[in-house]
């Protein structure tokens, strides 16, 4: 039999000894269990002592760094379903519901059986351009691209992964899509469509207020100030991610942070009117009338209006005026380019807007801008020239 043989590490964290069948085995110790305090070791195998020690000499160099990483059998399905579980609890359903789509539909068939501390930055980024080459936008791969970056970087920060590979793939250049939204010829010619339709009052208010269409549908009585002429937009109208067929009010909106906006005096007019409406409704639903959520917009027995429903008969009314390709979204982008056109500073239509930053207004609205800019730049010559005709 080989006569063992046992060499300690210089500090003591780890060990080689020779087995009874002629391999050399080193035991390292990597950490402590968080639960019992206890000594983690990990046991390195090898036929000779040399390649064993070279091994060990490298873990303990990832110890020291702290980039050491227990080895796990865990795969990238496995862990993207612990991460929509456990840490994304706190989104709007519709936001989760969106990731797990992308999740299922791109993700997983490309790269789900991978062991997730076996993922290379060079299959990434062939999941990227596989999903270009099969046609999706650069938007979709970007969509991608995200929620992989968010939830490996979880998976660094837990000790599962020692570098997000995510950091070594490229991922295509979104380029914004160019807004439509109504011109000055086609604002009258949209208001006359909607006049008689029994949505008239929430079209209206995306138009004046610059609200989402989900932010319009959730809207309730108790954000809205007709003395100060102020809205307070803390709630939005989702469809559950459970029932595809209900809807839920989610009290919280887009950017996550409610906010506070005076619209012109002529969307108030829109929604006394509908209060009006609303009262009408309820008088004739009598008992039938249920309207637990204080909703602005409802249909005649007090129950939320059906976001689809809202856009097709949009979506007829536009198509009316020649403007078939005219979204709800777009009387949101109207708003704001008749806020800008205005005269309104880039800080105040943003806060309309609800935006997180005025860079990204300027960045959806360049085109309104830059009109803008060419007003300041003739009005700052009209000055200067009034001042070298005074000298």
């Amino acid at each position: 039999m080989p006569r063992k043989k046992n060499t300690r590490a210089a500090q003591g964290t780890g060990s080689i000894r020779q087995r009874p069948d002629g391999r050399w085995e080193a035991r390292i110790t990597v950490g402590a269990n968080p639960g019992t305090g206890k000594p983690v070791r990990r046991s390195i195998y090898g036929d000779t002592q040399a390649a064993v020690r070279k091994e060990m000499t490298s873990l303990l160099r990832e110890i020291d760094r702290g980039t050491y990483q227990t080895p796990s059998r865990i795969t990238v399905k496995e862990w993207l379903k612990t991460w929509l579980e456990t840490y994304c609890t706190g989104l709007k359903p519709l936001t989760v519901s969106a990731y797990d789509t992308a999740i299922r539909t791109h993700i997983l068939p490309a790269i789900g059986a991978v062991q997730l501390q076996a993922v290379k930055g060079i299959q990434i980024q062939k999941l990227y351009n596989d999903m270009q080459s099969a046609g999706k936008s650069p938007k979709t791969v970007k969509n991608a691209s995200a929620i992989l970056h968010k939830s490996f970087s979880v998976a660094v920060k837990q000790g599962y992964l020692a570098a997000n590979p995510c950091d070594a793939a490229e991922t295509p250049k979104v380029t914004r899509p160019e807004i439509h939204p109504l011109t000055d010829r086609e604002i009258p010619l949209f208001l006359s469509a909607i006049d008689a339709h029994p949505y008239r009052n929430a079209y209206a208010l995306c138009l004046f207020a610059g609200l989402r269409e989900g932010e319009c549908l959730g809207l309730s009585w108790d954000g809205v100030d007709f003395e100060r002429k102020r809205l307070t937009i803390r709630q939005q109208l989702q469809k559950s991610k459970t029932q595809s067929s209900t809807y839920t009010v989610v009290s919280s909106t887009k950017s996550g942070k409610v906010r506070v906006i005076e619209p012109p005096a002529i969307a108030f007019d829109y929604l006394r009117a509908e209060r009006v409406r609303q009262a009408e409704n309820r008088l004739r639903a009598g008992q039938m009338w249920s309207n637990p959520d204080d909703l602005v917009f409802t249909n005649e027995l007090g129950g939320n209006l059906i976001i689809e429903t809202f856009r097709r008969n949009f979506k007829r009314l536009a198509a009316g005026i020649g403007r078939p390709d005219l979204r709800p979204h777009d009387l949101r982008h109207t708003c704001a380019t008749v806020a800008i056109a205005s005269g309104a500073d880039i800080k105040s239509v943003q806060s309309l807007m609800g935006h997180a930053t005025a860079s990204f207004t300027l960045d959806v609205y360049a085109h309104t801008s830059e009109t803008m800019m060419q007003d300041t730049a003739n009005r700052m010559q009209s000055y200067y020239t009034s001042l070298s005709e005074q000298g």
